[in-house]
């Protein structure tokens, strides 16, 4: 498997859409900078894409719904667990 350079643009443009619906999505303030919701949205999109896979589910033309689905909720998460890991840094209990 090669990777090419508009393969990676293309995950880091899905990566941030995927992050930013998952911070839409989440309610409350997420504290986390930019980055780390493009991250997010990056691992939220391969881990989705690996399940929907295995699940044979991303196999049609157009639009694969089940595995779009399965991105986003994995986004949410992702940026969920983002939010409570980083935004717990400065903390003192």
């Amino acid at each position: 498997m090669t990777i090419s350079f508009w393969g990676i643009i293309w995950t880091i443009i899905i990566g941030l859409v995927l992050g930013v619906i998952g911070r839409l999505i989440l309610p409350g303030k997420q504290n986390i900078p930019m980055w780390l919701t493009i991250l997010a949205g990056v691992v939220a999109s391969i881990v989705g894409f690996l399940i929907a896979n295995a699940l044979g589910v991303a196999t049609t033309n157009g639009v694969d719904w089940i595995e779009l689905i399965i991105k986003i909720v994995l986004a949410v998460v992702a940026v969920w667990g983002a939010t409570r890991l980083y935004g717990n840094r400065g903390a003192r209990a």
